[in-house]
Parts: structure tokens; C-alpha cells; sequence
């Protein structure tokens, strides 16, 4: 199998989207199989990819998430790089000394005599373009000066409609606050008749609005005006240039479609017009579970750091099942057999068994979950509780059980017994003891350290016409040893029997022959 094709092997997540695993996270806390939609993504830092250096939001939301020191090549979106070149500098003429007044009239000094020639040492000095190492594009073709500083402020083509895009950013801030402000109105009319003495920790804004009403003020804020000039339709188009028709067409001078989306602001069509862009910021994001709104990703700060302080990844929790090969060439309604390579990659020993039919939740986790849903409300004070404003936390989703489309078009033969796969433990790989030979069930063609190699018989269905992926699923019961401590009481890591559903394309099945 090549890296770059897809993996034949999926499991199911529990919002029922397949995925190899190692496209998954595995929650500790809940413990379930997580996808990228069902973890809620939160952003660590912002930094730039070429210089490295960190950005705190604020800044790049004030520099529209643009690095203020590293370009991109307008024409293949490479980085430019600052190329030094020396300039000869003429020194200016000597002008003449004009006698001071302070000079007594008899001690006069006659003027010294302008030089026309310029000094004899001559002098350069050191000036700074951009230049892209890959096309050859620079800042001299577009006719942009040189800069005395390798950092220096660039200029940037300046956008013909920012004055319009600025008035409509302030206005729908102002609708906003209106909407915001009517709506704090409505919540403070509605809100029962509140405590006689509020809280001084309060940070709801709460204990302004009351002391302002006992010393006689007025509570209203002021509204925001928003106001914005309509725009008018016209049927007036510009023009085509005389000379459209008239001179040939060159290619190299006209910008692709790359070059002008790189562009949106005035989307050039010639490419003398291409100006240097602002690298674009990259981010550090962080993955939260969606029910319990724990971390299961979470990446270093700096960005020269490709470590996580938190990777809850599927491959570091769930076994993993490798298809090697199918015995003999699938055929509708024949009898076959498939090999599958079986990993453990946790410091236990899981005992694992294939089913066709789901297996039965484990009761300790239901007990669990019954215990979060019916959380305690926790008050901080007298007037959130007549006012009805708790601090427990609120999930910022349930979690809606689908079930996964039944795509398998093949019987599997069930496995005799379930079989145990050893803890993961890398020294063994460079063990020169020779295992003992163990009675192993009919189905295990060999095992070694984590790994177990099985033999699964199934029979694809008979009515599957020619050329017809097969593809197999079942669900594979793990046991899984959680070392999170949920609640005080527990002080011991928990075992629970946990199930995911595998789906396997064994490959296509062969033409009838007529």
C-alpha cells in the first residue's frame, strides 16, 4: 500500500463519519472516537512562517493577520527575500562661509570660495529591493524604490474602495451595538426585582446599572446612529482601450487567475501592475471534545516547537488493524479469507473480540454520563440566585447519536473466542530470546510482541456485479485501561470495555466471463 493512496482500513466516529485512524482523536474522559467535526477548534497563537516570530492576537487583528516584515511574490507566491545593492552617492558642493556678525570690522575674513567639483573620495551607499529567488521577480519591475533598511515600510498598492469598506465596517459595528444595547434593555425589564445589596465581585455589569438607579442617574446608554449612504445601480461601463484590437496579445504580459485572487483588492489584468504582498499569518490551533470540553490537542507556544503538551490521537489509544492481503481474488458469492495485522499500542494487555452486532454499552459509563448531565448548579451570590444566573457549566453541545450507513456488502464468519494482544513494549524488538511456541486459537497466523497477524473468513454477496469494491465491517470490542481520574473517589485506573465499528475494502471484485 503507498503512503500517498487512501487507507482501506475506517473506523466510525461517533458522529458516524469514517475515517482512517489516523485522522482521529481518542477522548479520555468520555472515552470516545473523535473526528474533526466533533471537536471544537480553538486558536493557540498567531506567527509567521518565515521569520518565526509570535504575533498576540490583538496585533493581528490590527494588521489583518499579515506580517509586517515578510512579503510573497506576487507572481508565484514565493517569499521574497532582501537583496542589497550599492548606490554611488555625489557628496553636495562646498558652499561659501558668510562672515558672522559678531566679527569686529577690522578683524574682516574674506569669503571662502565655492568649490564646483565634488570631493575626490567618493562614497556609496548600501540600498535594499525584494527579489524572488524562484521566478526572478522584483520590486525594480514594478518601478518601487529601493529602501535604505532591509526592514524598511514597503509601500501597498492602495485599495480604491477602502473608504467604502471602512464605512460599512462602522456600520454594522454600530448595528451591533444598537442589537446589543436593546437586548441588555429587554433582559433588565424581564429580570425579577433584584437584591438589596449587590455583590461587589459582580462582573455582569449588574451592580453599575443598580448603583446608578439609587443615586438617581440616568440607566439608559445612549444609542448608536447608524447611518450609511445606499449605493446606486448604474448601467454605465467603462470602455475596452483603443488599442485592444489592434495589438497583438501577449500572454506573459497578462495575469493568471493565482495572480489576481492573490490580489482581490484591484485584481490586476497586466502584470507590470503586480505588487508585493504581506505573508499571511499561520496559526497554533488546539482541539476541545465538544461533550466534555476537554483538551485532546494541544500544540507547544513557540512556533519552533513541534511538540504537543496534550496528543490524544486514536493511534496512541485504539488498536490498530492493517489489511495485509486477501487469499484468493474476490469473487460474488465464494468463500474467502482476508489477513489483518492487529497493533497494540498502549502500556496494557487488551483483550478483543469481532462482532457483526453491536455489544451492549458498559454500565460504568452510563453511570458516568448520568452523573455530568445532572451537575449541581453552583451560585456565587445572593442576587445571581434571585436573578436565576448560575455558573455550572453548560455543554456546548449534546451529543446526537447517528448511525453509521451500512455500507458492507460481504457476510464475515464471527471468531471463535476472543484473543489477548501483549502491551506495547519496545525493548522486545531487540530481544534475542526465542518465544516459547504457545497454543494459539485456529484463527492467529503468528504473533509477535504487540502485533497479531488473524485469518477472517467471509463470503461476498451474490448478486455484486463486476468491477465492485467489497468492503467489510464488523465491530471490534477492546478493553481499554483509563488512567484519568474523573471524580476524587477514584483512585485506581478503571478498565471498560469499549467498541468501534471498522469498515475494510478488501478490493474489487472480478469480471464474469461471458
Amino acid at each position: 500500500m503507498s503512503f500517498m493512496q487512501p487507507s482501506p482500513v475506517k473506523y466510525a466516529c461517533s458522529c458516524g463519519i469514517l475515517n482512517p485512524i489516523n485522522k482521529l482523536f481518542f477522548c479520555r474522559h468520555c472515552p470516545k472516537l473523535r473526528c474533526g467535526f466533533c471537536v471544537t477548534h480553538e486558536i493557540e497563537s498567531h506567527f509567521c512562517s518565515n521569520c518565526l516570530e509570535n504575533i498576540p492576537s490583538t496585533e493581528a487583528r490590527h494588521k489583518k493577520n499579515c506580517c509586517a516584515n515578510c512579503f510573497d511574490c506576487p507572481c508565484c507566491q514565493h517569499t521574497l527575500s532582501a537583496r542589497a545593492s550599492t548606490v554611488p552617492v555625489v557628496r553636495k558642493t562646498e558652499e561659501a562661509k558668510e562672515p558672522k556678525d559678531g566679527d569686529s570690522k577690522g578683524d574682516v575674513t574674506p569669503p571662502v570660495p565655492a568649490t564646483s567639483k565634488p570631493s575626490a573620495v567618493p562614497t556609496t551607499k548600501k540600498m535594499y529591493y525584494l527579489s524572488c529567488l524562484s521566478c526572478r521577480w522584483t520590486t525594480r519591475d514594478v518601478g518601487i524604490p529601493d529602501q535604505g533598511v532591509a526592514t524598511g515600510t514597503w509601500p501597498d498598492n492602495e485599495c480604491l474602495y477602502q473608504a467604502r469598506f471602512n464605512a460599512l465596517v462602522e456600520y454594522f459595528q454600530a448595528v451591533v451595538l444598537q442589537e446589543k444595547q436593546e437586548k441588555l434593555e429587554f433582559m433588565r425589564r424581564k429580570a425579577p426585582k433584584q437584591h438589596k445589596f449587590p455583590s461587589l465581585t459582580d462582573r455582569t455589569g449588574l451592580t453599575v446599572s443598580l448603583i446608578r438607579r439609587q443615586i438617581g442617574w440616568n440607566d439608559k446608554a445612549p444609542k448608536a446612529k447608524a447611518v450609511i449612504t445606499p449605493v446606486e445601480a448604474t448601467a454605465e461601463v467603462e470602455g475596452l482601450p483603443a488599442n485592444i484590437f489592434t495589438e497583438p496579445l501577449n500572454l506573459r504580459n497578462v495575469t493568471t487567475i493565482t495572480q489576481r485572487h492573490s490580489q482581490p483588492a484591484d485584481q490586476p489584468t497586466a502584470v507590470v501592475s503586480l505588487y508585493p504582498q504581506r505573508r499571511s499569518l499561520w496559526i497554533k490551533r488546539s482541539l476541545r471534545c465538544r461533550q466534555c470540553e476537554h483538551n485532546l490537542i494541544k500544540p507547544e507556544y513557540h512556533p519552533t516547537s513541534i511538540k504537543y503538551r496534550i496528543q490524544l490521537f486514536a493511534s496512541y489509544h485504539v488498536p490498530e488493524v492493517v489489511m495485509v492481503r486477501c487469499e484468493q481474488p474476490l469473487v460474488a458469492g465464494k468463500s474467502n479469507a482476508i489477513l489483518l495485522k492487529l497493533t497494540n499500542p498502549t502500556m496494557y494487555d487488551m483483550t478483543i473480540r469481532l462482532l457483526t452486532t453491536s455489544p451492549p454499552e458498559d454500565p460504568q459509563l452510563l453511570t458516568e454520563a448520568t452523573r455530568v448531565v445532572k451537575e449541581e448548579s453552583i451560585t456565587s451570590s445572593p442576587l445571581l440566585k434571585t436573578v436565576g444566573i448560575t455558573l455550572s457549566r453548560q455543554n456546548s453541545t449534546r451529543e446526537v447519536k447517528r448511525d453509521v450507513i451500512d455500507v458492507s456488502n460481504a457476510e464475515i464468519v464471527p471468531l471463535e473466542s476472543d484473543f489477548v494482544l501483549s502491551q506495547r513494549d519496545d525493548s522486545k524488538e531487540f530481544d534475542e530470546d526465542v518465544q516459547l511456541p504457545t497454543e494459539e486459537p485456529k484463527f492467529i497466523v503468528w504473533r509477535k510482541g504487540n502485533k497479531v497477524l488473524l485469518r477472517l473468513q467471509f463470503t461476498p454477496a451474490e448478486k455484486l456485479p463486476g468491477s465492485t469494491d467489497v468492503v467489510l465491517g464488523f465491530y471490534m470490542q477492546y478493553t481499554y485501561v483509563n488512567t484519568v481520574n474523573n471524580t476524587p473517589e477514584k483512585r485506581e485506573p478503571t478498565t471498560h470495555a469499549l467498541h468501534s465499528r471498522v469498515f475494510i475494502t478488501a478490493g474489487a471484485t472480478e469480471q464474469k466471463a461471458n
